[in-house]
């Protein structure tokens, strides 16, 4: 953006989207590319408008653009890592991943949206180092610490695991993000009153968002002590390794075959009716929805 005027738009629109009045910072880079039709970073700011509007398909069209005519603009690649990461394509996602680092190394988020993406696939080793390298290059940052915090607990992890809490919880800035992630954290470790706390403030801070929605009435009904009946023995599960889960379910199996079909279908039957519960509690007796 070398001309001023055109720069002044460009910086105008930029700020529009701090501020997620997306709308109106489409119609000034719209605005712009009528002005400067070539030019790829405004092709770019386009296609991140749209990514921020959950428009995926948009804003890969846009990406795609700013890069025929810059391929190797750092923007256009993020939003196109991040188009395939939301749409759950993975192996798209890999191999853009890769030319993305390639680009631009020093992009720690890039190493965020890997570790997502392993954890999602029950890879929580390679994860946890994914982070390390966006630790490395924003160790403060309270987003990857939280998720770190998710990831030891997946490892069953614990202590580490509380103590990456603690410290996301310093450095945090009221973010829903870090609080879904601190959530997830507690939730995996057993602690479901601390879940319902971060999951709460998750939805406080972002309402709209289902899957915080669903975590936060989850981590209700976890709290509810009917249901809490079948969780005491899950306490303990957590807290062995495999090879031991696999051999106490082996003797229970063998000698104790018909006390552990009772306890699968009152966990099933407590199941459904906390949740029941949580529903009414939450929304009354509507069939509504978060």
């Amino acid at each position: 953006m070398e001309d001023v005027h055109h720069y002044a738009a460009y910086t105008k629109a930029q700020q529009l989207i701090k501020w997620r009045r997306y709308k109106e910072a489409l119609k000034e880079a719209e605005q712009l590319i009528s002005e400067v039709p070539e030019h790829p970073d405004v092709f770019a700011l386009i296609s991140q408008i749209h990514l921020f509007m959950d428009e995926y398909d948009k804003a890969l069209h846009w990406s795609n653009q700013a890069l025929k005519r810059e391929p190797q603009h750092e923007l256009a690649w993020f939003v196109r890592v991040s188009v395939y990461y939301y749409t759950d394509k993975d192996r798209a996602f890999e191999e853009a991943l890769q030319e993305a680092l390639r680009i631009d190394p020093y992009e720690p988020h890039y190493y965020y949206l890997q570790a997502n993406m392993l954890n999602k696939k029950g890879r929580p080793k390679q994860a946890k180092t994914a982070l390390s390298h966006a630790l490395e290059l924003r160790p403060e940052s309270p987003l990857y610490l939280a998720l770190l915090s998710y990831t030891e607990a997946l490892l069953t992890n614990f202590e580490d695991s509380a103590r990456l809490e603690r410290q996301a919880l310093n450095n945090n800035m009221e973010s829903p993000n870090v609080y879904f992630f601190l959530g997830l954290s507690s939730g995996q470790r057993g602690e479901y009153k601390l879940k319902e706390t971060y999951m709460r403030n998750a939805v406080r801070l972002d309402p709209d968002n289902k899957q915080f929605q669903d975590e936060f009435l989850d981590a209700l009904q976890h709290n509810e002590k009917l249901f809490k009946i079948c969780l005491w023995p899950v306490k303990y599960l957590r807290k062995m390794k495999n090879w031991q889960i696999l051999l106490t379910w082996v003797v229970a199996m063998l000698f104790f075959r018909p006390l552990l079909i009772l306890f699968i279908v009152l966990y099933v039957l407590l199941h459904w009716v906390t949740k029941a519960i949580v529903h009414v509690k939450v929304f009354g007796w509507g069939r509504r929805g978060v």
